[in-house]
């Protein structure tokens, strides 16, 4: 990796970093206003659980009823009120039950909901990010983000959320029931849970930072996987399956490693709480036999109250459960706001931005410089114009700017410094959607989706009919290809358009410009995948389409170059040369360096 790279990744993966550095209640504040609908109905559903847990409750409140009032009646065992109050009992149980069936299809109605639009935030806001922020993080890093960290989010609100709800009930309405039959043994109980919430405490930071390394680890793991497939050519054309999986290995033994650090301190925390909760549940007894004794308590009472603190325990065990889910969702949500939060250093201009008429366009450089962060300038005071229906070649050393200088044209990326315009407006002004039907960028590598022909090459041109791409096919004298394919224009072209040649996707991304009509085109070593055949017919159909157009082609062969109007020179980000072909060939400059070297290597 160059240092500009290195710098580029370093520099963009801490802005994302950075923006989700947020403590556990600002994530789950931030994280529900991205997802407002999760709040929706809030109110009613904690109602419900209330309800639902009254039929949990219910329970030692009958057993004590009667144990006192119906099996130890004076008198005798009055089967009568034993059989009313478990009929009672039954009826709330069945009432409960459905409350607690509405409340789990309300959660899970709103978490997804609310999940699904926290996915497409992420989605388009991804998209709204430049290019070299994209290019910070790993393909499946970042596509982990918008997956499984949602999901750790979505089982968390579904299923953590629910039991949170149902237990806080469960603990107030426990609590309430046990100071009113025994203030003591109420006490007793919460004197004895005390150390553990300060357990808790001193958890929670330590499984948030687990947590947060397993989602890491998590989108490593993918990025890893992910780029092995991508690369399966490569990897087997150099014989480096091995090296190749022992990456993924350790990707894999990392997450392991880390998945185990997590459930370690999440055991500990879940049988802290076992070990207090039986500890209470011995104290209690023994308190209550003690108080039962002296008739400070009946014996319904003290079976009801060891329910109780049955009930209390549960919950309070189950707090540890929900704590691991909380903070492997917190952990997902910091990740998924980080990438939400980033700001979108190339932002549209919306409603504000400047919708420009279609015609002959004009191209300017003023003062423009670009550094990519941490790095030293690769493009230092560029000044250039480009008239209306010229055509352009920037040639140059690789590494020289000319592919940034493109990037800038087409406002993939900002100039750090000075003014990109197009007729005299600045591109940062113009609305995106009149800079995409204006400027069209062919880059080096043409991207095909997982569909037939006919529809990647649409991506030009949404609205075109078959008809419309069969007469762009035509005029840029590609029938003999297509017509040699298997199935012409329904021919599917597979993964990243693995079923065609390199030279084969090259053309169905020429054929996207030519069929998008732009007024301006930037080609970026458009051919440089083409074979020499091949590219004296695509360069004569490219000249049809370039007539009448501004054009910028970054060269790399100096066939382009000698077909231009106007050839560029950049050297080491600077502009050195700019002139007509023939007087930079005879001027003994760096252009004339360049073409000799070509020409050398043509004749040999």
């Amino acid at each position: 990796m160059s240092g500009v790279e290195e710098s580029e990744e370093v520099g963009a993966s801490s802005r994302i970093e950075q923006q989700s550095a947020l403590g556990t209640m600002a994530t789950l504040r931030r994280g529900f206003e991205l997802s407002p609908e999760i709040r929706v109905g809030l109110g009613l559903t904690i109602a419900l659980a209330v309800v639902a847990t009254v039929g949990r409750v219910i329970i030692p409140f009958v057993v004590q009823q009667t144990t006192d009032n119906g099996i130890l009646a004076e008198g005798g065992p009055d089967v009568a009120f034993v059989a009313r109050a478990i009929g009672i009992a039954a009826g709330v149980v069945v009432v409960t039950s459905l409350a607690q069936y509405a409340v789990n299809v309300r959660l899970f109605t709103a978490a997804e909901s609310g999940l699904a639009t926290l996915r497409m935030k992420a989605f388009r806001h991804i998209h709204d990010l430049s290019v070299l922020t994209q290019s910070t993080e790993r393909r499946g890093a970042l596509v982990s983000r918008v997956t499984s960290d949602v999901d750790t989010i979505s089982m968390f609100v579904q299923f953590g959320g629910l039991m949170l709800l149902i237990s806080a009930a469960q603990i107030f309405l426990a609590t309430v029931l046990m100071v009113v039959y025994s203030p003591i043994l109420a006490l007793v109980v919460y004197l004895c849970f005390v150390p553990l919430v300060f357990l808790v405490r001193r958890f929670q930071p330590m499984l948030g930072r687990a947590y947060g390394a397993v989602r890491a680890r998590v989108g490593d793991m993918l990025g890893a996987i992910s780029e092995s497939i991508v690369g399966a050519t490569t990897i087997r054309a150099y014989g480096v399956e091995e090296r190749t999986a022992e990456r993924i290995d350790a990707s894999i033994e990392e997450h392991r490693a880390s998945a185990i650090r997590a459930q370690i301190r999440s055991v500990i925390a879940f049988v802290s709480g076992q070990a207090f909760a039986g500890f209470t549940t011995a104290v209690v007894l023994v308190v209550g036999t003690v108080l039962a004794t002296r008739g400070q308590i009946t014996l319904g009472e003290l079976l009801a109250f060891l329910f109780l603190v049955n009930l209390f325990t549960q919950p309070v065990l189950m707090a540890t459960e929900i704590l691991n889910e909380m903070q492997n969702a917190v952990a997902g949500w910091r990740r998924v706001i980080g990438v939400i939060d980033t700001p979108a250093d190339v932002s549209d201009p919306g409603d504000d931005g400047v919708v420009q008429q279609r015609g002959p366009i004009t191209v300017r450089f003023d003062g423009v410089s670009y550094a990519y962060p941490g790095g030293d300038l690769v493009l230092r005071d560029v000044d250039l114009t480009i008239p209306p229906h010229t055509k352009v070649a920037v040639v140059g050393e690789t590494g020289s700017g000319k592919t940034t200088l493109a990037k800038l044209l087409t406002r993939l990326m900002d100039p750090a410094g000075g003014r990109v315009l197009l007729d005299g407006v600045e591109l940062r002004r113009i609305a995106f959607r009149s800079l995409r039907e204006r400027v069209v960028l062919v880059p080096q590598e043409g991207f095909l989706f997982d569909a037939d022909l006919a529809d990647n090459i649409r991506f030009g041109k949404p609205t075109a009919t078959d008809d419309d791409i069969a007469l762009a096919i035509t005029e840029l004298g590609l029938d003999a290809w297509i017509e040699g394919l298997p199935h012409g224009l329904a021919t599917q072209v597979g993964q990243r358009g693995e079923s065609l040649s390199a030279g084969e996707r090259q053309l169905v991304a020429i054929v996207r410009a030519y069929l998008a009509d732009p007024d301006l085109l930037v080609l970026d070593e458009a051919t440089s995948a083409v074979d020499p055949a091949t590219e004296v017919r695509v360069q004569r159909a490219l000249d049809g389409l370039t007539r009448g157009r501004t054009s910028v082609a970054i060269a790399h062969r100096l066939s382009t170059a000698e077909a231009a109007d106007v050839v560029v020179v950049v050297d080491r980000g600077e502009i050195v040369e700019v002139g007509a072909h023939r007087e930079l060939v005879g001027a003994g400059g760096v252009y004339s360096r360049m073409h000799d070297s070509w020409s050398a290597q043509q004749a040999g």
